[in-house]
Parts: C-alpha cells; sequence; structure tokens
C-alpha cells in the first residue's frame, strides 16, 4: 500500500513547544518529512529545532502571527501538506465561575485558531489535490466531566467542526482525521488543576472542585504518555486513506464506548462517582 507522506512531504504541527506537539514532531521527523513546528514559546522548542524542526513563534490567536507563519512556509516549501492542529488549553471551574471573556479565549484558541489557520492551508491543498488536516481533538469531544463545561464545548464544537470539513474537503482529495486522547501525561494536568480551584475553590462549588483536582491528580499519575499519542498522528500521516477517527490513551476506550451505550443518567452516575 502506498503512503501519503514522503521526503517531500512538509507538515505543520502546533502547540509543538511540550507534550503531543513535541512529541508528534519527533515522530515526524523520524519519518522522514520536513516539519515545521509552531508555538508561542520559541526557546521551548529548540531540541526540535536541532532534530531538525524549523520553529516558528506564533500565538494562535493572532492573525497577524498566523497569517506569517504560513506565508514563510509558502515561500520556503510551497505550502502545508499536513496540518496537525494541536494547539490547545484547558479552563476548569463552574460555569457560573468562570468570567464570558475567560470562556471566549477557550473557544479562541481551541477552535477560531484553529479554524483560521486552517482556512489558510486549503488554496495549497486544493491546488495539489491532496492534504491531511489532523485535529487533536480529546475524549472530552464526546464525554463530560464536572466543571469542564468550556473546554468540552470546545471540544465538541471541533468534533462537529471537523466532521463537516471532511465533507466539504472530500471533493479535492483532503482527508480530515480527528484524534481523541485519553489522559496523557503532558502539561494539562497542571494547568487544569490550579486555576480550577482559584475559579471555584471557594464558594458553592468548593467541595466540587478540591474532589475534582484529588480525581485529576490521581488520573494523570496514571496517564499514557505523549508518544502513545504521537504514533497514532503518524499512522493517520502515512495511510493512503486514515480512519476518520483515532482513539487512544489512557481511559479514552473504555470511557467513549460507556458514554454510546448508556443512557445519559447513567453516564452522569458514572462520572460522578469517579469524580468522587
Amino acid at each position: 500500500m502506498t503512503s501519503f507522506a514522503t521526503s517531500s512531504t512538509v507538515a505543520l504541527v502546533t502547540g509543538a513547544s511540550s507534550g503531543i506537539g513535541k512529541a508528534t514532531a519527533r515522530q515526524l521527523l523520524a519519518d522522514g518529512l520536513t516539519v515545521y513546528v509552531a508555538a508561542r514559546r520559541v526557546e521551548k522548542m529548540a531540541d526540535l529545532a536541532l532534530a531538525g524542526a524549523i520553529p516558528l513563534g506564533m500565538d494562535i490567536t493572532k492573525d497577524d502571527e498566523v497569517v506569517a507563519a504560513i506565508r514563510q512556509i509558502e515561500a520556503d516549501h510551497g505550502g502545508v501538506d499536513v496540518l496537525v492542529n494541536n494547539a490547545g488549553y484547558a479552563v476548569y471551574g463552574a460555569v457560573e465561575d468562570i468570567d464570558i471573556e475567560t470562556a471566549r479565549r477557550q473557544f479562541e484558541v481551541n477552535l477560531f485558531g484553529l479554524a483560521r489557520l486552517t482556512q489558510l492551508v486549503l488554496p495549497h491543498m486544493r491546488r495539489k489535490g491532496a492534504g491531511r488536516i489532523i485535529n487533536m481533538s480529546s475524549m472530552g469531544g464526546k464525554i463530560y466531566t464536572p466543571l469542564g463545561a468550556w473546554y468540552h464545548a470546545t471540544k465538541h464544537a471541533l468534533e462537529g467542526w471537523s466532521d463537516c470539513l471532511r465533507i466539504e474537503l472530500a471533493p479535492f482529495g483532503i482527508e480530515v482525521v480527528i484524534v481523541e486522547p485519553g489522559g496523557i501525561k503532558t502539561e494539562f494536568g497542571d494547568v487544569m488543576g490550579g486555576p480550577m480551584l482559584e475559579h471555584s475553590g471557594q464558594g458553592a462549588y468548593a467541595e466540587l472542585a478540591h474532589t475534582m483536582a484529588t480525581a485529576t491528580t490521581g488520573t494523570y499519575e496514571n496517564a499514557s504518555g505523549p508518544e502513545v499519542i504521537a504514533k497514532v498522528v503518524a499512522k493517520a500521516v502515512r495511510a493512503r486513506r486514515p480512519r476518520t477517527r483515532y482513539v487512544a490513551g489512557y481511559m479514552a476506550r473504555p470511557l467513549l464506548f460507556m458514554r454510546r451505550w448508556l443512557s445519559d443518567r447513567m453516564f452522569d452516575r458514572v462520572i460522578t462517582s469517579a469524580a468522587g
């Protein structure tokens, strides 16, 4: 079976300063692709540059930086053949406690910034008649957890957006792939727990917030390494015809199975029990 990726394939990985993004960049470099890596913290990608990646400073929410990054890739290599939309973060806290500006930024990073970057790479892919858009969702794009409403909302939105995009782009030979990681050992757990207690550690939701913080610590002690997801991304990049969704990582498959087959009320009980 012929692989989609070759030595001339140009990939762009966002959120590459740590975790899944960094592991994915290393894997794609090992597979022989030309790899651009983008993040706000350029200094955190120095190791990737030494390995052969081309670092770009980019805040996914700043249009001028996003446009400049794509223009540089077009000038150097013609355009992006594989886009790994990995940049993202989580805001946790009770809906009542999260101000709307904070919630809005969650969408700017996890959905709108990603969408703008995707728009910019599509003309090259359409002209070429081939391309891969790989969107890093989460098992949280199908399930839900207490105090995660804004984060889950962005991932649920990304799932629907990606499904629509897949149908729109199919006639042009462009594949859209959704990756749904479970618990992964990244900065996610640290970034999630502290702010959650800042938002909801006092007041009406304090007991739930502290319970969730404890449960989160336990989950991430058992989490899978980011290399698990990097291998999944590489598989999707190489495949002649990739699957529309890939699921991997700690607890992803069992939780998605339960969500599919249990009623809403039954799943509520499962999630509440796990949190407690």
